[in-house]
C-alpha cells in the first residue's frame, strides 16, 4: 500500500491556501484608485496574501492525519511443515578467554 506524505487535513489547509492567495491578488487589482494606492491595494490585499502563505506553510508543516501502516503487523507464520518443528533453546555463549602476555622483554 502506497502512502503519501500528505493527509487530507494537508491537503484542505493547501487548497485553502491557494483561495486565499487567488482572493488577495483578485482584491488588489480591483482597487480603483489610482496605480492601486487605495485600501484595497496597500492594506487588503496584502494581508489575506500574508493569510495565504501562512496557509501554505502551515500545510507542509502540519502533520498529517494518514495513519502510520505498520508492514510487520498482523503477519501470520508461514503454514509449512518447518514451522511445526519445536525450536531448540539458544546456546550459551563460550567464555572469552583471557588476553595473552606480550611477549616482547625490556631491554
Amino acid at each position: 500500500m502506497m502512502r503519501f506524505a500528505f493527509g487530507p487535513r494537508n491537503y484542505r489547509l493547501m487548497w485553502a491556501g491557494l483561495a486565499v492567495l487567488a482572493v488577495g491578488f483578485i482584491t488588489m487589482t480591483l482597487d480603483g484608485a489610482q496605480y492601486g494606492e487605495g485600501f484595497l491595494g496597500l492594506t487588503l490585499g496584502p494581508i489575506l496574501l500574508f493569510i495565504g502563505f501562512l496557509l501554505e506553510f502551515a500545510a507542509i508543516l502540519v502533520p498529517s492525519d494518514a495513519p502510520v501502516i505498520d508492514p510487520t503487523a498482523h503477519v501470520a507464520p508461514p503454514a509449512t511443515a518447518a514451522a511445526a518443528m519445536p525450536v531448540a533453546a539458544p546456546a550459551a555463549p563460550r567464555p572469552t578467554p583471557p588476553p595473552a602476555k606480550p611477549t616482547y622483554k625490556r631491554p
